[in-house]
């Protein structure tokens, strides 16, 4: 039975809210990545997607270099404790209906992030879904 802590990303990615949307979206770029986790000094601010900059700030035609992502964040964050079955988390994500949870650990201190991509290359490395979610070379 998979746990949280062998199916999540471990490298997690942390921003300041006064980050602006285009500095935000270099860093994903260069990570290769669709989230990072948002700071507002020591403390958690919330949770920026590449689906926040496009629905948020691009469709409302914010400015990239005056906009600064904490004013487009999710800051409802969802967390599962790393040593949860990979099946708690399926389900979790399809009771809150997201496709990313934050993972802490015993101490809530967060240790990784867990996808729908994630579970399900572990899962079902032969589903579609898996297949989606394999990373693909930067054009």
């Amino acid at each position: 039975m998979y746990r949280v802590s062998d199916v999540m990303t471990k490298q997690v990615v942390y921003l300041s809210a006064e980050t602006t949307l285009d500095e935000a979206a270099r860093v994903m770029k260069e990570a290769d990545i669709g989230d990072v986790v948002v700071t507002d000094g020591a403390s958690l601010a919330g949770m920026l997607t590449d689906r926040d900059i496009v629905v948020r700030a691009v469709a409302e035609r914010a400015n990239p270099e005056d906009t600064t992502i904490g004013s487009i964040i999710t800051r409802e964050v969802v967390m599962i404790e790393q040593h949860s079955t990979a099946a708690e988390a399926v389900s979790l994500m399809r009771e809150r209906n997201i496709r990313r949870v934050l993972v802490c650990d015993s101490d809530r201190k967060l240790v990784g992030i867990v996808s729908l991509g994630d579970l399900a290359m572990q899962l079902d490395p032969t589903s579609a879904l898996a297949d989606i979610s394999e990373a693909v070379p930067n054009s």
